[in-house]
């Protein structure tokens, strides 16, 4: 029988098998008895984990659904959230030579309240692809987060350059650092702040397989305890092949397949696989039949050919279906790549900077139509920011960078966190225009699950450093 199940699984679609809710408890055993066997010095965060299915007694009246937008490569935030007020444009240009963007490039931004403190007086604003976040901007309902990045504990430029405080591993390293932002762990995590939320709220979904959800394929990022990323295409779940119809030309071929892939056997892991598959075949089903009477929310024109919005299109459609699907807390990941800009950035980053606010925008403008914009939170990540000096046409890895959270529920039209001196060789960069972040993504991940329903209790589950900080709360949802 185990021969039959490992030639079965070749011939299945992957995305669709590995599309489930791993919430069995024979597997939750094993996995959390494996996790804390090797946990070594992370111990206590480990049984902290293994405790998430009492802290899941949290409730949702209502309906949430925090979507993470990731950028991957690094957007360069520096030619995104550009320096307004003459002092710190010509210290941008003069820093940035062949990659700085020119005045008349700008749309300026702004805010309902004036920068204070050791932000008195700076101004800042877009670039012109980004026109449709200021429009959304305008409306109040888009903020911008300066110089957030990963952080173990406050840092400063004289502790990071002795050595003398915990500094997150691997810095200015890709897929280290993708982690990092999304797990607070190095590449190799097991589990994301978006999955541990969603540990904490999938009994409260009438099915917990679409807790989370990921349009952009595996992602640390949704990975929970007891939940796992539901793996969707742009048009929707992925099916098994060959369950319905014809199958090699058998009308009935198709049934008996299903009964083989559902069916487990004596074996611990033949059942186990015959438990995801129906799993899988249970999920689609009752996605397929929730979305046939969701609109549609056509992509026309350039956005035919927009990836993100593709994705942000079926993130409208599930929403559009909570009801269906019982959903009350939700999380998406959706992602667009080409961020890594070493190299012909001027002409590179306006595309994308154009999909992303096109997407965004057209992604609102859902939200809207189905009346929910005040019940969604969108926010952006990144590898990382950039360097401020430039290779020559691009620029390099670097630390701290800006963000954008978009949503009804925002505090929109102004900025959060702290602005660095524009400049080379102050307290803000560790070298090159690195900038050492001001406000660590612990704190933006605690503010968004605070909006979500998760109790200043249960924050440490989420965000395992926030206490570290000063706040758990930026401030920047109502």
């Amino acid at each position: 029988m185990n021969s039959i199940y490992e030639e079965m699984l070749k011939g299945l679609s992957a995305k669709a098998i590995r599309s489930h809710d791993c919430s069995q408890s024979r597997r939750e055993f094993l996995r959390t008895a494996a996790k804390l066997s090797v946990a070594g010095s992370a111990a206590p965060f480990a049984l902290s984990l293994a405790g998430i299915g009492a802290a899941a007694a949290q409730t949702a009246s209502d309906y949430k659904a925090l979507v993470c937008i990731f950028m991957y490569g690094a957007n360069d935030h520096n030619n995104t959230v550009i320096p307004f007020d003459a002092a710190s444009f010509n210290a941008y240009t003069n820093a940035r030579s062949t990659i700085s963007r020119p005045m008349t490039d700008l749309l300026p931004l702004t805010p309902t309240v004036p920068l204070t403190g050791s932000n008195a007086g700076r101004q800042f604003a877009l670039p012109t692809e980004l026109a449709p976040l200021k429009t959304i901007w305008d409306q109040g309902k888009l903020a911008v987060l300066a110089n957030v990045g990963p952080l173990m504990v406050p840092t400063t430029k004289t502790q990071y350059t002795n050595g003398a405080v915990p500094l997150p591993p691997k810095l200015f390293s890709h897929n280290d650092q993708q982690s990092v932002w999304q797990s607070s762990s190095p590449e190799g995590a097991k589990y994301g702040w978006g999955g541990r939320m969603g540990d904490l709220f999938a009994s409260q979904n009438g099915n917990s397989i679409f807790t989370c959800n990921s349009i952009s394929g595996s992602a640390i990022f949704l990975a929970g305890r007891t939940v796992a990323a539901y793996q969707l295409g742009v048009q929707g779940s992925v099916a098994i092949t060959g369950l319905t119809g014809n199958l090699f030309g058998s009308s009935t071929a198709g049934t008996n397949l299903r009964s083989l892939i559902t069916t487990g056997g004596s074996n611990l892991f033949s059942q186990d696989l015959a438990a995801t598959a129906q799993r899988s075949v249970s999920a689609d089903a009752s996605l397929t039949a929730a979305l046939t009477s969701v609109a549609d929310f056509p992509l026309a024109g350039d956005l035919a050919t927009n990836s993100l919005a593709a994705q942000l299109r079926i993130v409208s459609r599930m929403i559009g279906a909570r009801s269906s699907l019982g959903s009350k807390r939700q999380v998406f990941f959706v992602s667009l790549g080409g961020f890594d800009t070493h190299d012909n950035q001027l002409t590179t980053q306006p595309g994308l900077h154009a999909q992303l606010a096109a997407a965004m925008s057209y992604f609102y403008a859902n939200l809207q139509t189905l009346g929910v914009s005040d019940q969604v939170t969108s926010f952006t990540a990144s590898d990382f920011g950039r360097t401020l000096t430039s290779n020559g046409d691009g620029s390099d890895h670097g630390w701290g960078s800006h963000h954008f959270i978009m949503g009804g529920a925002v505090k929109g039209r102004q900025y959060y966190g702290t602005f660095p001196i524009m400049g080379l060789n102050n307290d803000d960069e560790v070298g090159s225009g690195r900038l050492l972040p001001s406000t660590a993504v612990d704190q933006y991940a605690a503010t968004l699950a605070r909006w979500f329903g998760v109790s200043d209790t249960d924050m440490k589950l989420v965000v395992p450093n926030v206490s570290n900080f000063a706040t758990a709360n930026l401030g920047f949802l109502g």
